[in-house]
């Protein structure tokens, strides 16, 4: 924005620049016109008179001695063809109010004129058709610009141009604080941002501390909500496990409505971690991530499930135990459930540690693999209608992940279209300063 109005103001400066310019050179060119006529018409009427009266033997001998360094005199018996068209008629009639005698019975005057000089030529048509040339000239006009002229009528402009760049700067840094605001217009700000710079702008910024305020009572609102429909669920979960302990019913029969029961709470679990993986109120703290990543993949294993863990024995990172742990988990879990198998590998990538939790399964389509991190988004060409979950595992494990300042990434591993490869998860995350595995 600051650069766009810098260059409209040094348009409009280098618009009235070249217009002055023209004007400038234009008075100039009148002005010489009109006080070099008086000179050249009385010189020239003169001039005229004296080698009419002379023989045409001695017409060139009298045209050379009526001549100075300043006014060229040439005779000749006849005008030339191209000599007899007059370019500047405007000019010759000023040198004819000069020299009216140039108009006498039989005589033609015809002038030529180089703009922006005072080089005036031309011929006078004596009556017996003999011609009498002429040359006027005075060097360039002592008015015309030159560079070293322009330079100092430009360093205003220069000027200008900086100062308008440093006002426009300052009245635009306001605005700039706003687009970034914007960008991350869903983290909370506390007291909102300083109302500053111009009016309109702090109209703006006004209006943006009351929506993002909106927005956050809201997501406040929605979280108050959502945790407290999880909660009062538990109450009735409770109560139907107590029951079903005491009841008599077939093994079958309470098998199925374990796992029922099981499953709902899996879902409030899932619904409560979507909900508080924004949660930013939790400072991060240095965790070992490979010992996290070893221990998740050790109780898979436990389990009787295909589950290795490949990379150091440490690793420390900056984080939120809590969200990082539940991210791997969940990626750890999709594998497991979907492929029968995960590999887990944690390496350092750079100014990163870099964690990639792999399968053999089905993979995702690749047209599908930027769908599956929206919020209740399941695949149903890889899932049973009966598939316990919500689709909020990979959008759980986004989250956590952007929290930290970290990327996930998903791809097939071999062939495009995801069938019968495999699946690889890849979160990548920042490092403090001086981290290095153990």
């Amino acid at each position: 924005m600051t650069e766009r109005l810098l260059a409209i103001l040094l348009l409009v400066a280098a618009v009235d620049f070249l217009a002055n310019t023209y004007l400038f050179d234009s008075a100039t060119t009148t002005a010489v016109q009109r006080d070099d006529a008086a000179r050249i018409g009385e010189l020239l009427a003169l001039a005229a008179r004296a080698v009419s009266r002379e023989v045409p033997a001695r017409r060139t001998e009298a045209a050379r001695a009526l001549a100075t360094r300043h006014f060229e005199l040439e005779w000749k018996p006849s005008a030339a063809p191209g000599e007899l068209r007059s370019p500047d008629p405007a000019l010759a009639t000023r040198i004819l109010a000069a020299g009216p005698e140039l108009a006498a019975e039989g005589q033609r005057l015809i002038v030529r004129h180089t703009h922006g000089s005072r080089d005036v030529t031309g011929i006078v048509v004596l009556a017996d058709g003999s011609a009498l040339g002429f040359r006027t000239y005075a060097g360039e006009i002592s008015l015309q610009l030159s560079f070293w002229q322009i330079l100092p009528m430009l360093l205003p402009t220069l000027l200008l141009g900086a100062l308008a760049w440093l006002m426009f700067r300052a009245t635009m840094r306001s605005l700039q604080t706003l687009v970034k605001a914007l960008r991350h217009i869903e983290t909370p700000s506390p007291g909102g941002l300083p109302e500053q710079g111009p009016d309109e702008v702090r109209r703006l910024i006004r209006a943006f501390n009351q929506m993002q305020r909106r927005i956050q009572r809201q997501q406040a609102e929605r979280t108050q909500s959502m945790l407290a429909i999880g909660h009062d669920l538990r109450t009735p979960l409770a109560r139907l496990q107590l029951r079903l302990d005491g009841a008599a019913l077939e093994e079958e029969t309470r098998a199925e409505l374990e796992h029922d029961i099981g499953e709902m709470r899996h879902l409030l679990e899932s619904l409560q971690a979507f909900v508080e993986a924004g949660g930013t109120q939790i400072p991060p703290q240095r965790i070992d991530i490979a010992i996290m990543a070893a221990t998740l993949v050790d109780s898979a294993a436990d389990q009787g499930l295909d589950a290795r863990y490949d990379g150091p024995d440490s690793f420390e990172i900056m984080a939120r135990a809590v969200s990082i742990r539940r991210a791997m988990s969940n990626l750890i879990d999709n594998a497991l459930h979907y492929a029968g198998n995960v590999r887990v590998t944690l390496a350092r990538a750079g100014d990163a540690v870099e964690i990639r939790v792999e399968d053999d399964g089905p993979g995702i389509p690749q047209d599908r693999l930027e769908e599956v991190f929206q919020p209740f988004f399941r695949l149903d060409t890889a899932r049973t209608r009966d598939t316990p979950g919500m689709g909020l595992g990979l959008s759980i494990v986004q989250a956590a992940v952007k929290l930290e300042g970290g990327t996930l990434t998903l791809h097939n591993k071999s062939r495009a279209d995801g069938a019968g490869t495999g699946l690889a998860a890849i979160i990548r995350l920042p490092l403090p300063a001086g981290a290095k595995p153990a």
